[in-house]
């Protein structure tokens, strides 16, 4: 399956706005800090900054040229102490564990060297299996933490890709 991201342009913001509620909804799972709006959606409360900020990068995941998901990048100012942040990452359930999203992160990985932090919620196992089995296909060496944020407890891992 080949794959690739696409840097997502402004008139197709609503798109991604769709992919966040279906992303945001699965993440409820975990958490009680999201709740479904009353028009019936997940929302993402910074989305306003998306495409619109300098260092905040949306991406669509493509496979096969076709929506597979979609993946958040910060960098510089949004981000001092890392070069790069994996904010949000989401591929749609049809395209799970067929190594599309493993193949997002390679190119991710591919086009952005320098030094990471990518977090995941700790009750979200899933997450947290998903980019171990990502790191050890990489062979990339990661420094694991957990902390609380805003009352969750996340798992996050640090790392350089050179």
């Amino acid at each position: 399956m080949k794959v690739n991201l696409e840097k997502i342009n402004l008139d197709k913001k609503e798109v991604l706005r769709n992919l966040y509620s279906l992303y945001l909804h699965d993440l409820s799972a975990y958490t009680d800090g999201l709740q479904i709006s009353e028009s019936g959606s997940f929302e993402f409360d910074s989305f306003s900054l998306i495409g619109e900020k300098e260092g905040v990068t949306p991406y669509f995941i493509i496979a096969d040229e076709k929506l597979a998901g979609f993946v958040l990048i910060l960098e510089a100012p949004f981000t001092t102490k890392v070069d790069v942040v994996i904010n949000d990452f989401f591929i749609l359930n049809p395209y799970r564990g067929k190594g599309v999203g493993k193949a997002a992160v390679s190119e991710i990985f591919t086009h952005n060297k320098g030094s990471y932090y990518v977090s995941q919620l700790g009750k979200n196992q899933k997450a947290v299996h998903f980019w171990k089995k990502v790191y050890q296909q990489e062979r990339t060496d990661f420094v694991e933490q957990t902390e609380i944020q805003d009352g969750e407890e996340v798992v996050y891992q640090t790392f350089v890709i050179n």
